[in-house]
């Protein structure tokens, strides 16, 4: 065994006073570690690091051990043939999450942001989606993206799996619902339990891919031929891993919660009690985070937001908080809720219910009269929520000025007419800074009394949301700041720009309807706002505004403040929803540790445990709104099987090389109109002009465009609704006749189709059979 002199002193770790709080033998931090492997730029075994850190006593190097085991556990770092411990996220090797597609290939998506890496079918071949993974740059594709091949999994996400049991030529194999698992889940014969061909199934993996084998599994659970209604939440929630049951502990936990504030709880906070706080929220919430208060004040106001504080509760590493972090937030199903904490203390103990004492963490801010944050303070206290009011009845008592309701609450109304008076100076401020106002068009799905649906309609925001909004932004922009302020570690909420593909996509798209974004290769929040304002008129101003969000990044958990393009914001985090948000639980905690005294560097979690954090609640956020859609377009379908034969007239949402996508403007439902529904023609794609062509009739179906379509077939299983096309719509709504059409005639666009047959316009293999 090669030894090493000592060449590095651990009493020069940074973090030496918070491992000092942990051990008594004290063991290297994983920075220093880091920082070290880094400066020798050489692979270091278990023993030479001992050695080169001075670490002899058998508890350091017990520790140290378990401390590398993490290291590799979280993908910082990898061991060599020789046992080398070797810097991830160094050069070439990176790690991240498996973003899957239905064609084979895939993507790592770095724990550290940036571009994704591009992985084969056959590297594809040893993961599925969402698992962890690190990778090699191998090099570039023609477009200059990086390529990839995978080194190691970290860890497999998929545990149990929802899909199609099927039976070809005597090998049985589960197909997943969820498409973006590419592989199928070879079943053993005697794994099938009471399964038959092409039934719905609950899979158990036994054995996860690998290069050679297809993912093996057990059969769990029959759901039977199709997914029954009422069974919508439950089948999307194993198809996406959102974990739906309590672990033992977790539930024990909460039981031993008081119902109610313990007296003792209550010492040392500041007492808000008589401070007219009230929650505004939805008729159907049951969880209430945050209560506002508002009192004018010479040159602005004081606004004090009081979040429920989870973090008093919730203790790093009990049962409870592994459970919070596993789930990432909670998940909001059409009529249900799984949420991120039990009921007890989401729906009790921590929400703020009027007229009971509950803890808070506050954030009480004074605005100036132009809508900025002249001075802000944190502390915790003890509140009294003075009323649950909806957004409907303050809407009504500040806008409406309702003469009924004004008596009614006539306590409040001082302090919610001076709500509302700030509120119009942070709108303003707001648009001032150039923030992006998104007027998006949401859904909502009405049940009747026996569980069916009655309706589906959109959802109107009133400026009682928006008072809101605006508060909850004020208090997430002071909490950034002094998280920045304090040095303290913690999550930001990062919403990053347009990147150049995305950037020359929406240009593409603009130009193609006469429009243009200025800011040159760099656009700023004030040139996608001046285009919002430009097109607030247009009657397809909707779909220009989802092309425009759609060209932004997605917004992400990070440790390192990267600003907030949509809310043209410096700095953001997330603090206001710590009941249903686990970065906003992360957040309060290190605004106790700063009120507790304690130096920001010796918060517990370090740099790459809140990266690996950030990314996890990243992953959880997009896993719900995956959950979500799914379950919303299975009630859809189940709402429009009934309507099959019917007309309807809609807007043209996406144009593909394989038809149209069609929003049903009645009943805001989406369907697909194939290609081989349109006119007996060779239709060719435009993915410039967003458009297909006839050749032969020149009939042309562009993105915005109002048609008038058919409904022929809804699938609920497969959440599809097949429309066939009657024609566009003129502007008195007539269906205009094919003679009636512009006429023009262009060359073949990339992907034409004729007759229904697709090219293939991605890498990648079709789905491998469990054979």
């Amino acid at each position: 065994m090669t030894t090493r002199k000592p060449i590095a002193d651990p009493n020069t770790d940074p973090f030496l006073a918070r491992e000092q709080d942990k051990y008594a033998h004290p063991v290297p931090s994983r920075e220093f570690i880091l920082e070290f492997l880094e400066e020798q730029a050489a692979p270091f075994t278990r023993d030479e690091i001992a050695a080169a850190l001075s670490l002899d006593h058998p508890d350091a190097l017990e520790g140290l051990r378990r401390r590398l085991i993490a290291m590799e556990r979280d993908g910082q770092l990898v061991r060599n043939r020789r046992e080398g411990y070797v810097l991830v996220d160094h050069e070439e090797l990176i790690r991240g999450r498996i973003i899957g597609h239905k064609d084979g290939f895939g993507w790592l998506a770095p724990d550290a942001g940036g571009e994704r890496i591009f992985l084969s079918p056959r590297d594809m071949r040893t993961v599925l989606h969402g698992d962890r993974a690190v990778v090699r740059i191998v090099g570039m594709d023609q477009q200059g993206k990086p390529e990839g091949r995978i080194v190691d999994v970290l860890t497999r996400a998929n545990k149990a799996v929802v899909g199609r049991y099927l039976e070809e030529s005597g090998v049985s194999f589960v197909v997943p619902q969820n498409r973006r698992l590419h592989l199928d889940i070879v079943i053993p014969p005697e794994h099938r339990g009471s399964a038959l061909d092409g039934q719905l199934v609950v899979v158990g993996i036994e054995q996860q891919p690998t290069r050679r084998l297809q993912p093996v599994g057990r059969i769990m659970q029959v759901l039977g031929e199709q997914i029954e209604p009422g069974s919508e939440v439950e089948t999307a929630a194993l198809t996406y891993g959102v974990p739906v049951s309590w672990p033992e502990a977790a539930l024990q936990q909460a039981e031993e919660l008081p119902e109610e504030v313990a007296e003792s709880d209550k010492a040392g906070r500041r007492d808000l009690r008589d401070l007219p706080l009230v929650t505004i929220d939805g008729a159907d919430a049951k969880d209430f985070d945050d209560a506002v208060y508002c009192e004018p004040k010479p040159s602005g106001w004081r606004l004090v937001v009081a979040i429920a504080d989870v973090s008093h509760y919730v203790q790093p590493g009990s049962a409870l908080d592994h459970e919070a972090q596993d789930r990432g937030n909670s998940v909001y199903f059409p009529g249900q809720v799984v949420p991120m904490l039990p009921e007890r203390l989401s729906n009790g103990l921590c929400s703020l219910n009027p007229r009971v004492d509950r803890l808070c963490m506050v954030c009480d801010m004074l605005i100036s009269d132009s809508g900025t944050i002249r001075r802000s303070q944190f502390y915790r206290g003890v509140m009294r929520s003075h009323a649950r009011m909806l957004y409907e009845q303050v809407a009504k008592i500040v806008v409406d000025r309702d003469s009924e309701l004004r008596k009614r609450y006539q306590a409040l109304v001082p302090h919610l007419d001076d709500l509302f008076e700030m509120y119009g100076v942070l709108r303003k401020a707001r648009r001032h800074r150039g923030a992006i106002d998104f007027e998006t068009t949401e859904t909502a799905i009405t049940f009747g009394p026996d569980g069916i649906i009655e309706g589906v309609y959109p959802v109107q925001r009133n400026e009682a949301h928006k008072i809101i909004e605006e508060c909850m932004l004020a208090a997430n922009l002071a909490t950034a700041r002094y998280l920045k302020r304090h040095r303290v570690p913690s999550l930001f909420r990062n919403h990053e720009g347009p990147d150049g593909d995305r950037l020359d996509n929406l240009r593409d798209f603009l130009s193609g309807i006469g429009l243009s974004l200025g800011g040159g290769d760099d656009p700023q929040p004030k040139d996608y706002a001046r285009l919002m304002d430009a097109v607030s008129r247009r009657p397809d101003r909707e779909l220009i505004q989802t092309v425009m969000l759609r060209s932004l990044q997605q917004a992400v958990y990070h440790p390192e403040n990267a600003g907030h393009f949509g809310l043209a914001m410096s700095e953001y985090a997330h603090f206001t929803s710590p009941i249903r948000r686990y970065p906003d639980l992360l957040v309060h905690r290190a605004i106790g540790h700063v009120l507790e005294g304690k130096p920001g560097d010796s918060f517990p979690l370090d740099q790459d445990r809140l990266l690996t954090l950030g990314e996890h609640c990243s992953m959880t956020e997009r896993r719900a709104d995956e959950a979500t859609r799914d379950v919303v377009m299975m009630l859809k379908c189940r709402y429009m099987r009934d309507r099959v034969g019917e007309e309807f007239d809609g807007v043209i949402t996406a144009v593909t090389g394989f038809g149209l996508f069609v929003e049903l403007e009645e009943v805001h439902v989406d369907g697909l109109v194939h290609v081989t529904q349109l006119e007996n023609d060779f239709f060719h794609f435009d993915p410039v002009r967003h458009e297909l062509q006839g050749d032969r009739t020149g009939r042309v179906y562009r993105l915005t465009d109002r048609v008038r379509v058919r409904l022929d077939r809804v699938n609920p299983d497969e959440k599809k609704i097949d429309l066939s096309m009657l024609g566009p719509l003129d502007e008195s709504g007539q269906v205009v006749p094919a003679a009636a059409s512009d006429g023009r005639k262009r060359g073949p666009g990339k992907g034409a189709k004729r007759d229904g047959k697709e090219r293939a316009s991605r890498p990648g293999r079709g789905r491998r059979r469990g054979r």
